[in-house]
């Protein structure tokens, strides 16, 4: 999995960060799904190499409007481009009210299909919200001023890799059966012969997980959705000097979001939906908050707009960070 963040300030956008977004890409599905999409998402998936066209689902955590206020133009826009084969929206219980009205009012026609799922339930009973063959997708309650909502993708553990060489030294002829054997099942083979599909192919590989946590204050519920993730990416909107602001907002600080971390037994900490008050120059910055969190959770990232992290499984090397794509700044 590919995690892309496309805002990382709270409240307003700044001249380097766009209010709250991330996309996470599924390559071994082609597909893509947004977190949030707070206004001008949109023109900051115009700013990286991300495939707007591969969009299925968004998931909103809520409805504080620098977390859905992009939401109208982005749908409205896939409308126009007449590519979409349709969407599959997730979030609190007024997301579809809040479409529904906008695009009523100002006359949009979206003109392909578009689902909206309200995910309160499924956070308060622990039932798996989406799931399929490859993902599991759940979430949870978390503590802010309105309903607000984590959520956790686990993509599941995949066959052993399939060893050509083997099968060819076997006699097995390339088609359609490798697709049996990849996928660990008995074959009979046209001389007669069993050939069993695990015996051509290694250990199974682990899936990996990423969960993505905002708006809260410190949370024991995060807590156990996050618990032995890959990637937990939790807002720190206000230093831990400031705890007691983050309290009355209902907001984490750096400390919060790295109590979390160690808590849950994560692997490793991004800090997002920081707030303009910690711009460089000032007397707390970026720079600052990210100590606060490593003095707790070592393994802790400052996000970035346009950081893109490779999410792996445990076996394999750690994430790799890669540059941000194209030019960091708002316009």
């Amino acid at each position: 999995m590919q995690v892309t963040f496309l805002g990382t300030s709270s409240g307003v956008p700044t001249r380097s960060r766009n209010v709250s977004a991330v996309a996470l890409r599924l390559p071994q599905r082609a597909e893509l799904w947004l977190f949030d999409c707070g206004e001008a998402t949109q023109h900051q998936f115009l700013r990286s190499e991300l495939r707007v066209s591969q969009l299925r689902r968004i998931f909103v955590t809520h409805m504080h409007g620098d977390h859905v206020l992009g939401l109208p133009g982005l749908l409205a826009s896939l409308g126009m481009a007449g590519s979409c084969s349709g969407l599959d929206l997730y979030g609190p219980d007024p997301l579809r009210d809040y479409l529904e009205g906008v695009l009523r009012t100002t006359s949009t026609r979206i003109g392909y299909p578009l689902r909206t799922h309200r995910v309160r339930d499924a956070a308060h009973s622990g039932a798996v919200l989406l799931e399929d063959d490859d993902i599991r997708v759940r979430c949870t309650a978390l503590t802010h001023r309105v309903p607000a909502f984590a959520y956790r993708v686990d993509r599941r553990p995949r066959p052993g890799r399939f060893d050509v060489e083997k099968a060819k030294a076997l006699g097995i002829p390339p088609g359609p059966i490798y697709a049996e054997l990849k996928a660990g099942r008995e074959v009979i083979l046209e001389d007669g012969r069993v050939i069993r599909g695990s015996a051509l192919c290694g250990p199974p590989r682990p899936g990996c997980s990423v969960v993505y946590c905002t708006d809260t204050v410190f949370s024991e519920a995060a807590v156990e959705l996050a618990r032995g993730a890959d990637l937990l990416i939790h807002e720190s909107t206000f230093s831990h000097g400031e705890a007691a602001m983050a309290i009355a907002r209902q907001h984490s600080t750096s400390t919060m979001a790295a109590q979390t971390a160690l808590e849950a037994g994560v692997r490793r900490l991004v800090l997002t939906h920081l707030s303009p008050r910690y711009l460089s120059g000032n007397p707390m910055t970026p720079d600052d908050l990210l100590a606060e969190a490593r003095a707790i959770f070592p393994a802790t990232e400052i996000a970035r707009d346009f950081l893109t992290l490779e999410v792996q499984p445990l076996e394999e090397d750690d994430p790799v960070v890669s540059e941000p794509f194209g030019s960091p700044s708002i316009a």
